[in-house]
């Protein structure tokens, strides 16, 4: 079982073989190389097209992009098969360049293409969800409760969309006259699933309808999307608040009713079956997710197992520091919720809760940035801050998430938090959410792409980004922030015994028919977390098959590596000269990833 693991996590493969050196590489531009320089930059500007929201996220969304800042991607049935035109439109591309003659710098930036292009593709064949082309989640259901335009939409207004001019007040208000139309799409979208038997849960539609209800609620003068412009356009000519309300009293809130008329129907439908086993195809589609989740071709029993494998090792160092602490009965889950629940560690249920909150992640972060010349040897700014995830998504949210700001740096990264109760979070496990959402983690890795053409911005591999954010974690330890705190060290074992806990839970509930009850409750037990962050994250996995297992899957290859090239390099191995291998070569999938670091130690070899 482990030399079949290692074979999917590092082969080669005819489509992926030849890997990135980690550093820059000056390659003769031969005929091949300016054809295929010219598809990665004609792929990033359609791409863009596509979805414009993602211009506006880099920062780029101006001078010749600036049409882009007027509109939103299309998420009709039409906008979709676009997508599905692009993707085998560029693949064809692909095919005929000659990629024996093109640099290994330019053949990994086809490479990423063609898996990002190629998984997507495969998703859309299924006719049915959300689709993610180079994204990090896929989702059987158009709409959810963490899916969506009415949770996009108005977060992307509110953080991404810059407000400088009236150029770009306009901009937001043909923005929101688009919104009502992607509201209209996903409804159409909601049918067609319908009626190809694609319903989400009863539990799942529960938390949706209360979210999207509330997003309808009220009058829309007051809603967030319309005081978010009417606030930052204040001192503007053109009474952008009245304009926003119309808008959204007149076009949004009647698609806001379409589309909550919709999912009812869908609710009325529903069952309690959590896994996409109960669709016709649903074995098919959790293997594509799967794959796209993880860029290997292990099965739901090798991941379930793994999983299981990996969290008896960590409980097995944890139990030894719980001993410490004066934890010595029960189980390791057990004990660990008893520790949750020791006042030292808890937050009161209160706004200064929540403020302190904010201030151990910022402080966190604040100090892992000045640890980082002892990482890497090549630096990135880390420019990031902590948010609260509004509260009109903190239902269905995820706990946290994370990522870089604008390529310019004039937007910087986020780590959000979800504040809906401070008892979700614990003094000891928040450290450990600094290192993995913001520094080393994701807002740090996804600064190393700006340096890259601008299609490895838009692009990205599950696995890779978040087994890099869970090395990140490991990182944190191995540059000794738990020295002087043994119950934060236990913040970080748990944390990636939850994550080993995603790959049993994930396989359970879409390939091993577990119910929503059945998954919280090995949860709750195996790991020690709090049922309250539990059920959220369990509802994720029914919503976003496969995304889960990415994690530990990662993390698991990227330490295989290191112990390859510690192996292989003996004295010439340097500790910052890999972690700079792994950032410089990009976000890749795994079987690319291995090629990378096969190339670090061919280059300190010499």
């Amino acid at each position: 079982m482990r030399n079949s693991r290692r074979d999917v996590l590092l082969g080669s493969s005819a489509m992926l073989a030849t890997g990135a050196l980690p550093f820059p590489v000056q390659a003769a531009p031969g005929a091949a190389e300016t054809q295929a320089k010219a598809l990665i930059d004609r792929t990033a500007e359609a791409l863009l097209a596509l979805n414009p929201e993602g211009a506006t996220g880099l920062g780029i969304d101006k001078d010749g992009r600036a049409a882009l800042k007027h509109r939103l991607g299309d998420r009709s049935p039409a906008g979709v098969a676009k997508m599905a035109a692009h993707l085998k439109a560029t693949l064809a591309e692909i095919d005929r360049i000659d990629v024996n003659a093109v640099s290994p710098e330019m053949r990994v930036h086809l490479d990423v293409i063609q898996t990002a292009y190629a998984n997507g593709l495969k998703g859309m064949s299924f006719g049915y969800g959300d689709v993610a082309v180079g994204s990090w989640r896929n989702a059987p259901y158009v709409v959810i409760q963490n899916v969506g335009a009415y949770i996009d939409v108005p977060r992307m207004l509110d953080s991404d969309h810059q407000i400088a001019t009236t150029d770009d007040a306009d901009a937001y208000c043909d923005r929101l006259q688009a919104y009502a139309g992607a509201l209209d799409g996903e409804t159409v979208r909601l049918k067609q699933a319908g009626a190809m038997g694609v319903i989400a849960p009863d539990f799942l539609l529960d938390k949706c309808l209360k979210q999207i209800r509330l997003a309808r609620s009220g009058d829309p003068a007051s809603w967030d999307v319309v005081t978010s412009l009417a606030k930052r356009a204040a001192s503007m000519s053109g009474d952008y608040a009245a304009r926003a309300a119309k808008i959204a009293a007149g076009q949004v809130a009647p698609a806001l009713d379409r589309q909550i008329a919709e999912l009812e129907r869908h609710r009325a439908r529903a069952t309690s079956d959590a896994g996409v086993w109960k669709f016709k195809d649903g074995d098919a589609y959790y293997a594509w997710a799967l794959s796209a989740g993880t860029t290997t071709t292990m099965s739901p029993d090798e991941v379930h197992a793994m999983g299981k494998e990996q969290l008896a090792a960590l409980q097995a160092e944890m139990d030894t520091i719980l001993k410490t602490l004066g934890y010595t009965q029960g189980s390791v889950g057990a004990r660990m919720r008893g520790l949750a629940t020791d006042p030292r560690f808890a937050f009161p249920e209160t706004d200064a809760g929540r403020a302190e909150i904010i201030k151990i992640l910022q402080d966190s972060i604040d100090d892992m940035r000045g640890r980082m010349p002892q990482a890497f040897h090549t630096l990135v700014p880390g420019n990031v801050e902590v948010k609260r995830i509004p509260p009109v998504e903190e239902e269905g949210a995820a706990g946290a998430y994370g990522g870089p700001g604008t390529i310019d740096g004039k937007v910087p990264g986020r780590l959000w938090i979800n504040l809906r109760s401070t008892g979700i979070w614990t003094r000891f496990s928040l450290p450990d959410l600094a290192y993995h959402e913001a520094i080393p983690g994701h807002a740090w890795q996804g600064e190393y792409t700006f340096r890259m053409p601008l299609i490895r911005s838009l692009l990205q591999f599950n696995a890779y980004s978040e087994g890099w954010a869970l090395y990140a974690e490991q990182l944190a330890d191995e540059l000794g922030v738990y020295q002087a705190n043994p119950a934060a060290k236990l913040g970080y074992l748990q944390s990636l015994g939850f994550r080993a806990c995603r790959l049993v839970v994930d396989s359970g509930l879409h390939a091993k028919r577990w119910t929503r009850e059945q998954a919280i409750r090995w949860f709750v037990e195996a790991n020690g977390s709090s049922e309250d962050e539990v059920q959220g994250e369990v509802d994720r996995y029914c919503s976003w098959p496969g995304q889960a297992c990415g994690y530990k899957v990662g993390h698991t290859a990227i330490n295989r590596l290191r112990t390859q090239a510690k192996t292989a390099l003996g004295d010439r191995f340097d500790f910052r000269a890999f972690n700079d291998a792994l950032l410089l070569g990009g976000n890749v999938p795994m079987t690319v990833l291995g090629h990378v670091i096969d190339r670090h130690i061919a280059a300190r070899k010499g």
